[in-house]
């Protein structure tokens, strides 16, 4: 009997194989350079919500081993996602079961030295050697940071099931008209240190205009790049979907950095509202409304927005958060307090505020759809205005690359 998990197309090609047909692996290569890989194959039960994937990895008389690393899967199952080699080929698979409308991205790590991400002291030189699908044209391609010289360009490749949500803002096209983005440097005394903060203003931008609504994004470069904010709002602009918007894009600095700042650390919320945002307005026509302002980030970024907006709903009165970090623990490194800020938002009053909140389905962490969840219905329980989002896939920029654009317009209605 087939295995459930098993792909067709390789086990006819075992088969093939098996019978002595010396040309059946030539024409299996040919294919999957034509067709692209991974494989995507109905699910044997011909269930429409189901898909099955093969990734596939082409060896070398070298290749011991070959591990798929991807967004839906967590990093620490290191095993559980090796490859397998089909008979003595250089053919090197594996099939997963997946819901069709899921999207990643994903690499491979050829010879891996199958040491877990938990016992990783330099996480950067663990990835360092990944690799994408050289016959998946679709890419996903994350910046350099010029400034870190231990940073890397890495290249994802990108896997998108017939059913994953389209994505048609985040395409440039030339008839939109474009906003500009300006890259400034900014000092800060209450956090000690100096970052690069990138302003967006939209097509058209004069201060004869109202005063702009507002967005401040955590992780600049990221948001950028892997995420292309400008392009996202010069097409909702132009189709009408939102208001006019300045967006303020400041640095995280470093992962070390990021870490302190970002997880409801009062000095950063004091730097965002004593001097960054005072500055802002000084050099821009921006609203000074909390109904128009918006925090916005992801991972720990989405738990520092909604910990700003607790903070100071007098500054920030929307929330965006994307995949946001709210299974975090205060002051208790050793035995953590679970879901400090959910917590906190439980016992207090309710405020003038909105949010969007979105999690993955295939998190890497169970509790960062948990907390999500509970952060949702602690909300709804005391009658935040608010929009709650699953999409199926991981910890990852290319689906918050795409519903960007949902929290925007559900925000700035």
């Amino acid at each position: 009997m087939m295995p459930e998990d098993r792909s067709p197309r390789i086990t006819q090609l075992q088969s093939e194989l098996e019978a002595g047909n010396s040309e059946a692996l030539a024409a299996f290569w040919r294919e999957a350079e034509e067709q692209q890989t991974p494989l995507i194959e109905p699910a044997h039960d011909d269930d429409p919500t189901q898909r099955l994937v093969t990734f596939v990895w082409r060896g070398t008389a070298e290749t011991r081993n070959v591990v798929l690393f991807a967004r839906y899967t967590a990093d620490s199952e290191i095993e559980g996602h090796r490859l397998e080699r089909l008979l003595e080929s250089d053919l090197w698979y594996k099939t997963y079961r997946l819901r069709s409308d899921l999207r990643s991205v994903y690499q491979f790590s050829p010879n891996d030295s199958l040491v877990p991400f938990k016992d990783v002291t330099d996480y950067r030189a663990r990835i360092r050697g990944f690799q994408p699908d050289p016959l998946n044209a679709r890419q996903l391609t994350s910046f350099k940071d010029e400034e870190d010289p231990d940073d890397f360009l890495q290249i994802l490749s990108l896997l998108e099931l017939p059913d994953a949500p389209a994505q048609p803002w985040i395409v440039q096209h030339d008839d939109v008209p474009a906003g500009k983005v300006k890259m400034w440097r900014f000092e800060s005394a209450i956090l000690n240190n100096e970052r690069r903060v990138w302003v967006y203003t939209p097509p058209g931008y004069c201060v004869e205009h109202e005063p702009y609504a507002l967005m401040v994004c955590f992780d600049g470069p990221a948001y950028i790049d892997l995420v292309p904010t400008p392009t996202i709002i010069d097409n909702l602009l132009h189709a009408g979907k939102i208001p006019p918007l300045v967006v303020v894009l400041p640095d995280s600095l470093n992962q070390e950095t990021r870490n302190r700042e970002l997880p409801c650390y009062a000095p950063h919320v004091d730097f965002l509202t004593q001097e960054l945002l005072l500055w802002v307005r000084e050099h821009y026509h921006v609203t000074s409304d909390p109904a128009r302002t918006i925090v916005a980030g992801s991972s720990y970024g989405g738990l520092a927005s909604a910990y700003a907006a607790l903070q100071a709903p007098q500054v920030f009165g929307n929330v965006l958060s994307q995949s946001g970090s709210y299974w975090w623990g205060k002051d208790h490194p050793e035995d953590p307090m679970p879901e400090w800020l959910v917590q906190q938002f439980l016992t207090s009053e309710r405020l003038p505020l909105r949010f969007y909140l979105e999690v993955g389905l295939f998190e890497p962490y169970e509790a960062m759809v948990l907390s999500n969840r509970h952060m949702r219905n602690v909300l709804q329980d005391k009658a935040y205005d608010l929009q709650y989002a699953e999409f199926a896939g991981g910890h990852d920029y290319a689906c918050w690359r795409g519903s960007l654009a949902n929290g925007l317009q559900f925000l700035l209605k």
